[in-house]
């Protein structure tokens, strides 16, 4: 169950073991009470596929969680191991395990880091910055302990089904551990399929069964502006499947992409 902290918690998990941790009320996620929303869950596994042996000639630059079921607000064993390992090339996967059952998994690929400058090209236009849109309440629209530890300033022109937005927390990722910028960024990813719903989610579902990340830059966060930037759209089709894709940014500029497939269906 959620960790027995107050309002006043400043991480989302606290380690009570070398591979456990306990979530706190900021795990909360939007479609139910007693489960975890996948923001925090992906940046804890990024967290733990980034501390397991590490390269600092790798750079992690895709990673690819499943969801496989509801991940409850319980405490969690996170296994690590490197499956694929190699001198320009590695594959890594970690395992979120609540009640005996691997509730998310996620692998990640760490690539050689090498010398592109000078012929990099090809990427989409920065957002506009941060302090550009106002700050946003979407309290009305989602709820739930990981959406209230977030900040919003989210583009005016923004419609169902297209939404730009700046999104920061205050909120740690593991109390009392530092945590890298790339894990504190996808922290916050998974939030784009809530942001640029097309129906309301109190008469539709449509939570996504994975989440996949691409990163051709390391997101970077400066010393006192730690948002994540999103321009994300949805896509519904006619049989009950959707697609949100985003293009993600730091105040630099773009980093990558992030897919989430969508099972859509009306709310009973």
């Amino acid at each position: 169950m959620l960790a027995e902290v107050t309002t006043a918690a400043t991480s989302y998990y606290r380690r009570t073991s070398p591979t456990t941790f306990a979530p706190t009320e900021h795990v909360q996620g939007a479609w139910r009470e007693t489960e975890q929303h996948m923001g925090p869950v992906s940046g804890l596994l990024t967290h733990a596929l980034e501390t397991t042996s590490p390269r600092p000639d790798l750079q992690l630059c895709r990673i690819s969680y499943e969801i496989l079921g509801v991940i409850a607000a319980d405490e969690s064993t996170v296994e690590v191991e490197v499956v694929r390992p190699g001198r320009t090339i590695e594959m890594l996967e970690a395992r979120m395990i609540i009640g005996g059952r691997t509730a998310v998994r996620a692998t990640g690929w760490r690539l050689a880091i090498g010398d592109t400058a000078a012929v990099a090209g090809g990427q989409p236009e920065p957002l506009p910055a941060p302090n550009t849109w106002p700050s946003s309440d979407i309290s009305t629209f989602w709820s739930g302990g990981y959406i209230d530890s977030l900040d919003f300033h989210i583009d005016p022109a923004s419609e169902p089904g297209s939404c730009r937005a700046w999104l920061s927390t205050e909120i740690d990722l593991v109390e009392g551990e530092p945590s890298s910028d790339l894990a504190r960024f996808t922290a916050l990813v998974d939030a784009a399929n809530g942001i640029a719903a097309r129906q309301p989610p109190k008469e539709w579902l449509y939570p996504n069964t994975d989440l996949t990340l691409h990163f051709f830059r390391t997101p970077r966060f400066a010393e006192d502006d730690h948002r994540v930037g999103l321009d994300a759209r949805a896509i519904w089709g006619p049989s009950g499947v959707g697609l949100t894709s985003t293009t993600l940014y730091d105040a630099a500029g773009p980093v990558g992409r992030a897919e989430q497939i969508l099972t859509v269906r009306p709310m009973p």
